[in-house]
């Protein structure tokens, strides 16, 4: 029951009649947004009782605020707020201008964390999206996904397994992960040295909190991805750019920093470098690793993007190979299944997996244990082998379909080397036709554009031959008339 005695406040000692106050608190409560359109009011009598006032005060009231479209009352069976909340009329007494609580900013001090404003006003929903690399949910398993994870949650002892251990990730999961990333990217390791996240950003979030102070040093490739410099900012540490080209990350360039300052961490995305797409080359791996040993510094691998590859077979990560345990390697199943499946993995030595899970606990108490139950049955039934094998093949004929759309119908305004695997194109707009031009449609949202390097990476994954068509006239007829 609504508590009604704590919303009207009557005074029976003051000037005003009893039935204005009963009045001017309900209007002040629709204001607020307490009392919701449609919301039924107690009946006269019970409002009466609950208030300890005569019942022909509470009628006059409700008289009053029907009369000013307020309320609406239907004879013997309901009195409720009005779904058409009327304007202000002149009143015969003064109310105070009060704000819904959450209208109000919030004056306290508090830390700020991004500057930038969102635009007010009602958003576009654009007719078209170019996301930045996603799969496509529809080639998904997710039926199978998803019938696992409710026959989990009819079952006692898969109901108890799934409540066990999630702030490290379930035992099952990081059983069935282990020997997987063994199987396919050559990495020793056991249970004990995986945490299971919320996305690899959070992998990232609590390597960056461990690794990086005030004081510390981390070298990331410009240009990179923008959530991953965010968290290596967020510490309060230093972050410095080297160059990327056609063979990934300048290890030379990170050489030369090492020689006359103290790095902390290195920062690299192996496999198709968001957002250029670009592949570090099997030399500048090896450079990389040997430098981490001399110079001491940590590995930080993202390697979201590991299984897709087309045309050869991917070079195993670095952390498959010697690095004395200081490569954190971290991925995502949200490139493979689902954007908003949010499971992530972190691999790292034992000590460091401790400290991220002690971390981890203090913002989130663990996972969904259903849900990377049934992810470990996929892996375990061979179901997300098939799937990839089968995302793959469509994958790359959606690729080449694109790279025929864009040679025949954008040549004439844009650069762009194709990648041999990935699933994203990053395209370079010619300096005639900038890229702001694109970004400010309101029938087109691009996920992921650079207008000081006027360019934006081009999912095609996600999308069939049909749609990507579409897409690429959209773009064709927009450049052409620039």
């Amino acid at each position: 029951m609504f508590p009604f005695e704590h919303v009207i406040i009557i005074d029976k000692e003051h000037g005003t009649p009893l039935y204005r106050q009963i009045a001017v608190s309900i209007i002040n409560a629709i204001r607020t947004g307490v009392l919701q359109p449609g919301a039924h009011l107690p009946g006269t009598r019970e409002l009466s009782r609950t208030l300890g006032i005569h019942r022909k005060t509470v009628v006059a009231a409700y008289d009053e605020l029907y009369a000013q479209d307020w309320i609406t009352i239907v004879p013997r069976k309901y009195t409720a707020v009005s779904d058409r909340i009327p304007f202000l009329k002149p009143q015969k007494w003064n109310t105070a201008s009060v704000l819904p609580s959450y209208e109000n900013s919030f004056k306290l001090p508090f830390r700020t964390i991004d500057e930038k404003k969102e635009k007010s006003g009602i958003s576009i929903i654009p007719e078209l999206v170019i996301d930045d690399g996603h799969p496509d949910v529809r080639i998904s398993p997710i039926d199978e996904l998803l019938k696992t994870y409710r026959s989990y949650t009819s079952k006692r002892h898969t109901i108890k397994n799934a409540n066990m251990g999630t702030e490290q990730g379930t035992l099952r999961l990081r059983e069935e992960l282990a020997q997987y990333l063994s199987e396919t990217r050559g990495l020793n390791i056991g249970a004990e040295n995986l945490l299971i996240t919320h996305g690899a950003q959070m992998s990232i979030y609590l390597t960056a909190q461990l690794l990086l102070g005030a004081q510390s040093t981390i070298i990331v490739g410009i240009p990179n991805y923008p959530a991953a410099n965010a968290a290596f900012e967020q510490t309060g540490a230093t972050v410095l750019e080297v160059p990327v080209d056609e063979n990934g990350m300048d290890i030379k360039a990170v050489e030369r920093i090492c020689r006359t300052k103290k790095i902390d961490a290195v920062y690299v995305i192996p496999h198709h470098h968001y957002p250029t797409t670009v592949t570090l080359s099997a030399g500048r791996r090896m450079e990389l690793l040997e430098l981490s040993n001399t110079y001491s510094f940590a590995i930080i691998e993202d390697d979201y993007d590991y299984d897709y590859h087309y045309t050869s077979s991917p070079y195993l990560p670095l952390a498959s190979g010697s690095h004395n345990g200081n490569i954190i390697y971290t991925g995502s199943f949200s490139k493979i299944l689902d954007p908003s499946l949010r499971i992530g993995f972190m691999v790292a030595p034992g000590n460091f997996i401790e400290q991220c899970t002690a971390l981890r606990k203090i913002i989130d108490v663990g996972g969904d244990g259903y849900m990377q139950n049934a992810l470990a049955f996929l892996i375990k039934e061979g179901e997300l082998k098939r799937h990839l094998k089968k995302a793959k093949k469509i994958y790359h004929q959606r690729r080449d379909f694109l790279d025929v759309l864009l040679k025949d119908r954008l040549n004439p305004y844009i650069s762009y080397v194709l990648p041999p695997g990935g699933m994203a194109l990053w395209i370079t707009l010619l300096p005639d036709y900038p890229v702001s031009h694109l970004i400010n449609l309101p029938q087109l949202k691009i996920l992921r554009a650079d207008e000081e390097l006027n360019a934006f990476r081009f999912g095609f994954a996600s999308m069939d031959e049909k749609e990507l068509e579409t897409t690429v006239d959209f773009l064709q007829k927009t450049l052409s008339s620039i």
